[in-house]
């Protein structure tokens, strides 16, 4: 007998279930009134009570890291947005419809929120929306952005190219406070991290170190508004810049305290450290193009090859100075007439006898000699102005020793 009722009980159960029971999704988006256009839908708030604020959460996720613009402080990433909300007026009981726990409508036949970002200058044709909305039985709204986003950034350049910048992303509502809409974020930066690691697509000479979100309220026009503040921590990589700029002014500045070993009559030394002054200008042209043009946090590579140009700067100086003393001392080059014109020798009209004209020869070769002795020796004694130049030039290079290995212990404390 019982046995009979519970088969009684079954049969009316599923008759029952029969005739309620949908399996198409027609006849879900008819029991939800999405079948035609709903004004009311798409315009308001989907709140059942207007005092209750409708909470937006929101994930994003970067993919790619394009391009930082020193010059402009904007950063251009790929990066994936989800929003979810809450519509309290579309909601279902799968059962129902035969186990339907979701359904996608377009996103022009609900209600969206307006939220931007305060940041962003990249333009519209850049942004990818997905055309439909992801609906759940119980009121929970997908949608998703995809976008080659580029925002603002105030880079700080004081360590180039050993720096590392934070940028910030954030989303708030255009028109709604937050007594309408409360913005947070569905998942920690933690997991925003991995997650955008994972599918890293390119990052170029900058890597992701870490994303961070915080909510926070700001009170505007006497209005209370909520916001969505993403922090993502970029680090550079800077072999590329150490060996096209780091390097090759060390290697410059090695050169320059080579030059003087160049010995002055060569005549080579002065063109030499010319050369690498103007080596030296080419690499500053390169770091101009780089680096913004401000004065503030002037950056210590900056000041790295600003104190190299100057050393070698004042070697020029030097070389210059020391040829100016150096040419002081050199006698006046005679004049050549290619006449020959004794000058003691007299032939009387007489003639001589062979002992007189013996000691004349004699005593013409001893003035000769003597001559040609007072010459040599003052081209092997230097004058007061070589010896000025020399102690210069060496107390230059005992300088520059010192102001080399000043410059180089400055710039290691600095990275």
């Amino acid at each position: 007998m019982a046995a009979l009722r519970t088969l009684v009980f079954l049969a009316l159960s599923g008759v029952c279930s029969c005739q309620t029971s949908d399996c198409s999704y027609h006849g879900l988006l008819a029991y939800l009134n999405l079948t035609a256009s709903n004004k009311v839908l798409e315009i308001m708030r989907p709140v059942k009570n207007w005092t209750q604020a409708t909470l937006i959460q929101m994930d994003m996720f970067v993919y790619g890291i394009l391009d930082v613009n020193e010059k402009f402080q904007t950063v251009t990433s790929h990066t994936w947005t989800e929003t979810h909300w809450t519509n309290e007026f579309l909601t279902w009981n799968p059962s129902d419809f035969c186990g339907i726990d979701s359904v996608t409508i377009p996103t022009s036949m609900v209600w969206l929120p307006d939220v931007i970002i305060e940041e962003d200058c990249s333009d519209s044709g850049s942004v990818k929306k997905d055309p439909v909305v992801l609906l759940e039985s119980n009121g929970t709204s997908r949608s998703t952005v995809r976008q080659r986003l580029t925002y603002t950034c105030q880079l700080n350049l004081t360590l180039f190219p050993f720096d590392t910048q934070q940028c910030n992303i954030t989303f708030r509502s255009m028109s709604s406070d937050v007594g309408s809409i409360k913005l947070g974020p569905v998942k920690n930066g933690t997991t925003l991290t991995r997650i955008s690691e994972w599918f890293m697509i390119t990052q170029g000479e900058w890597r992701l170190v870490k994303m961070e979100t915080f909510v926070e309220e700001i009170v505007n026009d006497r209005r209370c508004w909520s916001k969505l503040v993403f922090t993502v921590t970029l680090e550079r990589k800077p072999m590329l810049y150490v060996i096209i700029l780091i390097v090759p002014l060390f290697y410059l500045l090695v050169l320059d305290l080579a030059s003087f070993f160049i010995h002055e009559d060569g005549g080579e030394k002065l063109g030499f450290k010319v050369t690498i002054l103007l080596s030296i200008s080419v690499l500053l042209l390169i770091l101009k193009d780089i680096l913004p043009s401000t004065e503030e946090n002037l950056p210590i590579i900056a000041e790295y090859c600003l104190a190299v140009f100057t050393l070698v700067w004042l070697s020029v100086l030097e070389a210059m100075l020391i040829s100016f003393l150096r040419a002081l001392d050199e006698p006046p080059v005679p004049e050549e007439n290619g006449e020959f014109k004794p000058e003691t020798i007299c032939f009387q009209p007489a003639q001589p006898s062979d002992c007189d004209l013996l000691k004349r020869i004699l005593e013409e070769v001893k003035a000769a000699r003597q001559e040609v002795g007072s010459q040599k020796k003052k081209e092997t004694e230097p004058g007061c102005y070589r010896k000025l130049a020399k102690i210069i030039d060496h107390l230059q290079l005992n300088n520059r020793d010192v102001q080399v290995t000043g410059v180089v212990s400055i710039y290691q404390l600095n990275t």
